[in-house]
């Protein structure tokens, strides 16, 4: 049987003659021995389990280092790695704004090519009017005989000269050959 502190100081012992009964004593004294024994290997127990937490609290408190370095790490790196995707993301739209200007430019570029180009081509077409308005105020030329570009622009070859019609003044054949249909 296992004594408490306090169940030891309020154990009384039967006394005897000469004073405390004998028996009583060692009885007495064999359960405390034996009680501090259990008590004794409880403690050498318990003693070995703290030792033993303390080693598994020392792994888990490197561990917690290991995390929390860790964890700097890939927090650095992150804000790393933000920051050169905030530099790229920087760079390309400065290199967007500027393919953007020098198409804008080019843009502009061509249409003032383009208006340019208009109005050459308008003053060429009031010309060819103006030509064409004063040309309706000449009499045109009689064909009896084909004017002296036709006549030396055009080979002198059979197959494409022409002849006057017989019969009818001022209309010309062609000797080129012609179709069944006769065109």
């Amino acid at each position: 049987m296992a004594y408490t502190p306090v169940e030891l100081r309020h154990l009384s012992l039967k006394k005897g003659f000469l004073g405390y009964r004998k028996d009583g004593v060692d009885t007495l004294l064999g359960e405390v021995a034996s009680s501090f024994e259990d008590v004794w290997r409880e403690r050498a127990d318990l003693a070995d389990r703290v030792e033993q937490l303390e080693v598994e609290l020392g792994h888990h408190r490197e561990r917690e280092a290991l995390l929390a370095n860790t964890l700097l790490a890939a927090e650095r790196a992150a804000a790393e790695a933000k920051d050169d995707a905030q530099r790229k993301a920087e760079q390309l739209v400065a290199e967007a704004h500027a393919e953007s200007r020098a198409i804008t430019r080019g843009a502009i570029a061509e249409r003032e090519r383009l208006l340019t180009e208009i109005r050459r081509i308008k003053a060429l077409l009031r010309s060819a009017l103006d030509v064409v308005e004063e040309g309706e105020h000449v009499p045109l030329p009689t064909r009896e005989e084909p004017p002296a570009e036709r006549r030396e622009g055009w080979p002198q070859r059979e197959d494409t000269r022409e002849f006057e019609a017989p019969g009818r003044p001022g209309l010309y054949l062609s000797s080129e050959p012609k179709d069944a249909h006769g065109a």
